[in-house]
Parts: C-alpha cells; sequence; structure tokens
C-alpha cells in the first residue's frame, strides 16, 4: 500500500485514539458526578475550594497583566479587580461553609426573582410559550422558596447538587461526543478502506469494437 493510502489510516488512529480519551474523559465526569450527588455536602466545599483557588489564579493573572500594563491608564483598575479576586479567594477558601451560605442565598433569591418575572412576563404577553413559560416560573419561585426555607442548612446540598449535576451532564456530553465520533470515523474510513483494497478492481475493462463502433456512430 502506498504512503498517500497509508495516511488515511494513520490520521484516523488518531482521530480515534483522541475521541477515545475525550470519551474516557467525560466517564470521569459522569462518575465524579454521581460521586458528588451521593456525598453532597463533600462537593459542595470541593466546589468552593475550586472557586476560591480559581479566584486566587485569577488575581495573579490580573495583577500581572496590570504590572505590563504600568505605563497605560488601565494599571490601577487592573490592581483593584485582581486585589478584590486576591482577597475573595482568600476568603472562600478560609471560610468554605460561609462562602456556600451566601452563594446558596444568592441562588435563592435569583430563583425568586427569575420565577417571579416569567410569572409576570406570560401574564402579560400571553404568548405562544405561555404554559411553559408559567411553569417555569411557578418552579422558580417554588424552588426558592424552598431554598430559604431551608437555608442556612441547604447550603450544604444545593451549590453540591448543582456542582455534582455540572460534572454529570457536561461527561454525558463528552462521552456522546467522543462515541459518536468514533463512529463517524470509522463509517468515513470504512468506503476508503475498500477502494484503496490490493487486488481490487480500480479501471473500467476495455470497450469491445462492437462498442467503439455504436459510439462513433452516435
Amino acid at each position: 500500500m502506498t504512503a498517500s493510502a497509508e495516511s488515511p489510516s494513520k490520521e484516523g488512529r488518531g482521530l480515534r485514539r483522541s475521541l477515545g480519551w475525550l470519551a474516557a474523559l467525560g466517564a470521569i465526569l459522569v462518575l465524579g458526578g454521581l460521586l458528588g450527588l451521593i456525598y453532597v455536602g463533600v462537593a459542595t466545599l470541593t466546589s468552593m475550594l475550586l472557586f476560591g483557588w480559581l479566584l486566587l489564579v485569577g488575581g495573579l493573572v490580573g495583577l500581572l497583566q496590570a504590572v505590563q500594563m504600568r505605563g497605560s491608564s488601565f494599571f490601577w483598575l487592573g490592581v483593584v479587580v485582581a486585589a478584590l479576586n486576591l482577597a475573595a479567594g482568600v476568603v472562600v477558601i478560609r471560610h468554605p461553609s460561609g462562602t456556600a451560605e451566601a452563594l446558596t442565598m444568592f441562588a435563592a433569591l435569583l430563583f425568586l426573582t427569575g420565577g417571579v418575572f416569567r410569572l409576570v412576563g406570560s401574564a402579560v404577553v400571553r404568548g405562544p410559550q405561555f404554559g411553559l413559560t408559567l411553569v417555569q416560573g411557578a418552579f422558580g419561585i417554588l424552588l426558592g422558596i424552598l431554598v430559604l426555607v431551608e437555608w442556612p442548612s441547604s447550603s450544604l446540598y444545593v451549590i453540591g447538587t448543582f456542582f455534582a449535576l455540572a460534572l454529570l451532564f457536561d461527561g454525558l456530553a463528552l462521552i456522546a461526543m467522543g462515541l459518536g465520533g468514533r463512529r463517524i470515523v470509522s463509517l468515513v474510513e470504512d468506503p476508503e478502506r475498500d477502494r484503496l483494497r490490493p487486488g481490487r478492481a480500480s479501471a473500467t475493462p476495455p470497450k469491445t469494437a462492437e462498442e467503439e463502433q455504436d459510439q462513433s456512430h452516435n
């Protein structure tokens, strides 16, 4: 087989390997999401610590960028934003439970206000999605009330549940992308492999004398 025939096969193997790693990463995320749903309190504290470290890293990166722009008018703005990120990251890491309580309260208020706006908007507009918007608004209000009634104990499982569900759905999406991509690559490679198989007739058979005479008359 020639080099041109080997190249698509090597590219296909590399692509399938990459898609396989993508599916494996999705499986790890799904496993993490399932464990997070089982141990919701641990998932809440883990998500808070990750959030705090992300703020710290973002603050350090913003501070380095501000130092690089020290001759511009945005220097002090960059320093202030970086300092706020660093301070918030330190507070979140030192007090993850208190941060979870504050974020849970904020999420409950968002559910309530979003539900009220959806209910009012659906009642005023009455568009084609009236029923769906009405149900979404009622569900948002109910969820916000339930979180507020159980607050601050609800902070132990609300953030962790959202974090675990995000991991679960992201993992399922990666698995679907990886397996679907491998299937598409296989479907594309099979006809190409059959076409390049040794001994396969690639040229059309020669024409007979009668066919050549008929073609010349036409």
